[in-house]
């Protein structure tokens, strides 16, 4: 097995990808850096593209010949994927089907070590004592010993946080995390995600949303896609304009500020 490459500046660097799926060019020409140790945000609507994207940086679509995909300063096509897949973790609401909802939070956090979404074999005591030690950071310990369907949304999904953590990270891919949640559920996320943001500068951190109001102040840098194409991309104040984000969602926003730095939009 190669030693991970340690060295690398940019956690994900993109260059003229072109990617098509089920007949259709769902990405077109995308180039694009996040620098090591960055927190960056993707906004798109539906269809916008941003899944498939997901799926190239992990190696599940692939884009036409040409492309320039490193990740972790991995080159695609010069690595091995499933090495490499060791060193991101990949949190997305649409994981919760696929663990069993008897599952106990502690067991699911420990599969994460061998990236299952059930534990087959017996946990090691310092498997259990990381778990423990990441549930506690995440404010969410009381959940080892509960099942996964007692579990609120927004629970679940910091369960699948702490999985994710298992294995040291070295990229946090959170894909739409928020999707299913209420408002509740929605804020007692986004802050714990704040929270784990400032309490892990060496991870580099790529946030995915619909929701503008969902970008929160960390995320200092950012892109917007639409119909598989850049429509903007940079510091966070310049990308998440009114009209840049009109253009995106082809409705007149506006935008207000809020107190804690988080933009909340009204169509005007």
């Amino acid at each position: 097995m190669t030693e991970p490459n340690s060295a690398y500046e940019q956690a994900i660097d993109v260059k003229g990808a072109t990617v098509f799926l089920g007949g259709r060019e769902i990405l077109h020409n995308i180039s694009w850096q996040v620098k090591k140790g960055d927190r960056c945000f993707i906004l798109g609507a539906n269809g916008a593209g941003k899944t498939t994207l997901v799926k190239m940086l992990m190696g599940y679509a692939w884009p036409l010949f040409g492309a320039h995909v490193s990740v972790l300063g991995e080159k695609f096509g010069q690595t091995n994927l499933i090495e490499l897949r060791k060193r991101v973790a990949w949190v997305s609401p649409y994981m919760q089907q696929m663990a069993d909802p008897e599952l106990k939070g502690l067991e699911l956090v420990v599969s994460g070590v061998d990236s299952t979404f059930g534990l087959f074999r017996k946990m090691l005591p310092e498997e259990e004592a990381k778990a423990i030690s990441i549930l506690e950071k995440l404010k969410c310990v009381h959940l080892k010993d509960q099942q996964l369907m007692t579990m609120s949304s927004g629970e679940q999904v910091k369960i699948l946080i702490a999985r994710a953590m298992m294995n040291n990270p070295e990229l946090l891919i959170l894909d739409e995390p928020s999707v299913y949640l209420d408002i509740a559920g929605r804020e007692f996320l986004l802050e714990t995600i704040a929270e784990m943001a400032h309490d892990h500068p060496e991870i580099t951190i790529v946030f995915i949303t619909q929701r503008i109001e969902d970008i929160m102040p960390v995320f200092d840098k950012g892109m917007i896609l639409k119909s598989g194409n850049i429509q903007s991309y940079g510091k966070r104040e310049d990308v998440l304009t009114e009209k840049n984000l009109s253009e995106a969602f082809d409705l007149n926003i506006i935008l207000t500020p809020g107190k804690n730095g988080r933009l909340w939009s009204m169509i005007g």
